[in-house]
């Protein structure tokens, strides 16, 4: 199947990334690959590209990013899913791809929007199953997350960066603060 190219992307908007692993992989939850992933995710911050927020789920993994323009939304998640790919082979001492596809990006263009990616993402690993006695899943960025109402964020060695553009900052509270029992729906 041929690519497209990506529509421009404009730096006021912050981005939902849908990454998806490829068949025949291993669980990303589990600890060893999950800890590969966060600690990757954490060390992928430049000046132009940041990751915001996280959920590692079993074969895919979500991020709300910002980025300066649509290259370096480019070069940040080729650079970010190349060390993704490399940690988590070199950890499992295999060899090949780990990624289904290209990455697939949407724009946050709107407070409503950028609340819903932002319960979809953090609460994710409730739309596939997974029950946690805190609320939250430890395998996301919620635990570093300042929007949520019942919950003080651990801002301790955080792998996300503070929001730079105002809806990902300012905007998506107009519509009110997440709560940790929130059920993640398509965002939009």
């Amino acid at each position: 199947m041929p690519h497209r190219a990506r529509p421009v992307h404009k730096a006021r908007y912050p981005l939902h990334v849908t990454v998806r692993v490829r068949g025949g992989m291993p669980s990303f939850r589990e600890p060893v690959i999950a800890k590969v992933v966060v600690a990757t995710i954490s060390a992928a911050h430049r000046e132009t590209f940041r990751v915001l927020h996280y959920s590692v789920q079993d074969n895919h993994v979500h991020l709300i990013v910002e980025a300066q323009d649509a290259t370096s939304l480019a070069r940040g998640m080729q650079r970010l899913n190349a060390c993704i790919a490399r940690n988590v082979n070199d950890g499992m001492g295999i060899h090949g791809p780990v990624w289904r596809e290209r990455y697939h990006a949407r724009e946050l263009r709107a407070p409503r929007s950028v609340r819903n990616a932002l319960v979809y993402v953090l609460m994710n690993a409730k739309k596939h199953g997974h029950r946690f006695a805190s609320g939250l899943d430890e395998l996301s960025s919620a635990a570093f997350f300042d929007g949520l109402r019942e919950h003080v964020p651990n801002a301790i060695d955080s792998p996300v960066r503070a929001p730079r553009t105002w809806l990902a900052n300012v905007g998506w509270r107009r519509n009110g603060l997440i709560r940790s029992h929130e059920q993640p729906r398509s965002p939009g």
